[in-house]
């Protein structure tokens, strides 16, 4: 089943549930992915999907933060709830060492030796990663290896 399937779905379990949070967290999730493919002109495939749910858990996260820094609690326990739901539709996050070890890789194919690489790293990284790790901690994991 597609990820554009699942996430219909889910929306209709979220109606049938009266699940409000659920259901207008999914509809945030359609409107962000209908209007990316009206930008490109064409249906978008799971990757590109989960570039957009990726979008908007980093969304979420820094609003959260925000709400915090703030004063605002219960605005920013209303962005982790989300948080969570997007979160269901993404792949299983990577841990800290999966990602050195995708970070080794790539070093060794684009043959990278300083900090200067760090594009053509983060371009062979960042495909393999997209939506299963933090983008930040990417890059700080990818420029720690090569200022070594």
């Amino acid at each position: 089943m597609s990820l554009s399937q699942q996430l219909n779905e889910a929306m209709k379990e979220a109606m049938r549930a009266k699940d409000s949070l659920r259901l207008n967290t999914i509809r945030q999730i359609r409107t962000s992915v209908k209007n990316k493919e009206i930008d490109e002109r064409r249906e978008l495939d799971d990757q590109e999907i989960i570039g957009v749910i990726s979008m908007l858990v980093k969304q979420r996260k820094e609003s959260a933060q925000l709400y915090r820094e703030g004063a605002r609690p219960e605005l920013a326990e209303k962005e982790e709830q989300e948080l969570a739901v997007l979160q269901e539709f993404l792949p299983a996050q990577l841990g800290e060492e999966e990602i050195r070890s995708i970070i080794e890789e790539a070093v060794t194919k684009t043959g990278a030796a300083s900090v200067k690489d760090m594009g053509k790293v983060m371009k062979v990284v960042t495909g393999r990663t997209l939506g299963r790790a933090d983008g930040r901690l990417v890059s700080e994991l990818v420029k720690v290896r090569l200022s070594a």
